[in-house]
C-alpha cells in the first residue's frame, strides 16, 4: 500500500513539474511579445524626430544644401 501511494505521489509531483516549466515557457513568450511591441512603438514615435536631427546634421556638415536623400537644406 505505501508502494503504490510513493509511486501516485512520484507521478503526481512529476506532471505538475512539466506543467510549471510549460507555464514559464509561455510567461517568458508572452515577455518577449510585450518587448518586441514596445521596441517598435519606440522607434516608431522617436524615428521621425531622429531622421530630422540626422538631416539637420548632414546639412551642417555638408553646406552644399544636398543631403543623401536629395532633400536640401
Amino acid at each position: 500500500m505505501l508502494g503504490l501511494y510513493m509511486n501516485a505521489r512520484n507521478f503526481v509531483s512529476t506532471r505538475l513539474s512539466r506543467e510549471e516549466k510549460g507555464a514559464t515557457a509561455v510567461e517568458y513568450g508572452i515577455m518577449v511579445a510585450l518587448i518586441a511591441v514596445v521596441i517598435i512603438v519606440a522607434v516608431n514615435l522617436i524615428g521621425g524626430s531622429l531622421s530630422d536631427a540626422f538631416d539637420g546634421v548632414a546639412c551642417e556638415l555638408d553646406k552644399t544644401g544636398a543631403t543623401a536623400a536629395g532633400k536640401t537644406c
